[in-house]
């Protein structure tokens, strides 16, 4: 089959371009493959494939899916659909909410309104459309109603989104992966290792500045009644947002009780760097074995549309 690898030129770090070329390298053993920019004369070119890997997050990570539905050209991901509320924390929680899958408790604070109670405590405050962290910092995480109001402002003024105000679950946090709809070995991101004074939870500088003193441990240490319960959920939200082919899942866990944060439904592929990608290391899959599988996936998908 002839291939394209389509990726973001914006924001295209060292890490992406890393993934860009493993992607590659594991796919052209097999198939005739070639980088493709999402960008002018994208709908031309894109027309001269069979089949596309995309790893285009540009615009909520909808585009991308939304032209290849039209041109009907088979391709790795979920449905434009499934990304939009994905890419939207509030919307995500409301559809684990309405299909029974735990979730901190919330509420939202709209642009131009201001918060004047907590209904609970500590809480972390969050823009509800950004990944990777973005505008979570040390003091996003409040215990009174003066402390949210700058966080939420904050979040306002810095994103133009509403404040999504989240209960914190003070607990172990855990990733769960599921590749070709097989849950993978659990991931635990133990901040314990972090210099102290530093957060203890993914805000935007333990994920980017502190990654290499975080320490990852698969499988995760938890018993197999937690595990069975994760992995339960975790098929339970595939299915409840429509996702396909692959996805990562955050979550906390207090005591034997799991809330799921945050549902990432085009995580990043970056070999010895990206969680589902320790998860599959943990699972005996090779990094080449991985992308095949999520590739093989999306033609089974295709076929059954």
């Amino acid at each position: 089959m002839k291939v394209a690898v389509v990726y973001d030129l914006e924001n295209l770090d060292e890490s992406r371009v890393k993934m860009v070329d493993s992607v590659c390298e594991a796919l052209s053993k097999y198939h005739d493959v070639e980088k493709l920019p999402f960008g002018d004369n994208f709908i031309e070119r894109v027309k001269t494939f069979d089949a596309v890997f995309n790893l285009s997050t540009a615009h909520l990570q909808m585009h991308v899916p939304a032209i290849l539905d039209v041109l009907k050209i088979p391709y790795t991901g979920s449905s434009p659909l499934a990304h939009a509320l994905c890419t939207d924390k509030i919307l995500t929680k409301i559809v684990l909410q309405h299909h029974g899958i735990p979730t901190p408790r919330f509420f939202v604070v709209p642009i131009g309104e201001e918060p004047d109670s907590l209904d609970f405590s500590p809480a972390i405050v969050k823009p509800p459309r950004q990944g990777s962290a973005k505008g979570i910092h040390a003091d996003s995480v409040v215990e009174n109603v003066e402390a949210l109001k700058r966080a939420v402002r904050r979040v306002h003024e810095q994103f133009r989104e509403p404040a999504l105000v989240e209960e914190f679950i003070e607990g172990k946090e855990l990733s769960v992966g599921i590749v070709a709809e097989e849950v993978l070995p659990i991931l635990e991101i133990d901040f314990s290792t972090l210099p102290d004074g530093l957060e203890r939870f993914y805000s935007y500088r333990v994920k980017h500045y502190y990654g290499e003193q975080t320490c990852y441990i698969c499988p995760a240490r938890i018993d197999e009644n937690l595990r069975r319960k994760i992995e339960h959920y975790a098929r339970m939200a595939f299915k409840a947002l429509n996702l396909r082919n692959y996805t990562r899942m955050d979550l906390r866990v207090r005591g034997d009780e799991v809330y799921f944060l945050d549902v990432n439904s085009l995580p990043m592929l970056t070999p010895n760097y990206s969680d589902i990608v320790k998860m599959a290391e943990a699972a005996k899959l090779s990094y080449e074995e991985l992308i095949l599988k999520i590739f093989n996936d999306a033609l089974r998908c295709h076929r059954d549309l």
